[in-house]
């Protein structure tokens, strides 16, 4: 595809997800994710042709400008959509498939210093929400969505919805995972631990009760 053919794809591409946009005039002055896009495709040209410094000072001035940091290796497809995209970090090993979506917060990151990929792989028509972090050389299937807000380290199969810290799947394939989940409610994996305390401490102290009952009967 031309390089050119893939900008004016990026432009339409705010034109489906954002309702907002008006006219490409505005579109290409004032959409903060387009020119975030737009520039790591131009840093990304020089980093394959192995300009890597100069691939690093477009991204920065990207960064400083947009708010939005995109390591110019990350591998980016068609109709990349960032909405807003204040905060949004996307790392070197990132591979991001076509008709991919993700919103102002969004961490795409390693969890070290790992070597070779270590950043996560978004499938085609995957969907990332508000804050939501995905950490590691991980993989969020094709159509999946991760929830505002969620951790992921772990794989998530195609068709799924995540949601949690760590996240959790809470549909896949159309269908609840966990039917106990209300739609507004998410998972609270603090709560569920302190819970499995509480249930300890209530079952030891039912031990030592029965404990001290024998001692007296002993006596």
């Amino acid at each position: 595809m031309g390089f050119f053919k893939l900008l004016k794809e990026d432009i339409e591409v705010v034109f489906d997800q954002d309702p907002a946009a008006r006219t490409y005039f505005e579109v290409c002055l004032t959409y903060s994710g387009l020119h975030a896009i737009w520039s790591h495709r131009i840093a990304h040209t020089f980093y394959r042709k192995k300009f890597f410094f100069i691939a690093r000072v477009i991204s920065q001035i990207s960064r400083f400008f947009t708010g939005i940091e995109i390591h110019p290796g990350a591998k980016i497809g068609k109709r990349f959509f960032i909405d807003h995209g204040m905060g949004v970090v996307i790392g070197e090993t990132c591979e991001i498939g076509d008709n991919v979506t993700i919103y102002q917060g969004v961490t795409l990151g390693g969890t070290g210093k790992e070597k070779g990929k270590r950043h996560p792989t978004l499938k085609d028509n995957a969907l990332v929400a508000t804050g939501a972090k995905v950490l590691g050389s991980i993989t969020i299937g094709e159509s999946s969505k991760v929830g505002a807000g969620s951790v992921v380290l772990k794989d998530v199969p195609d068709h799924s919805t995540v949601v949690g810290i760590p996240g959790r799947i809470v549909i896949q394939n159309g269908e609840k995972v966990r039917k106990d989940l209300d739609h507004h409610k998410l998972p609270d994996p603090i709560s569920e631990v302190l819970k499995e305390m509480d249930d300890e401490m209530q079952r030891l102290k039912k031990e030592l009760e029965d404990l001290k009952g024998a001692n007296r009967h002993d006596d």
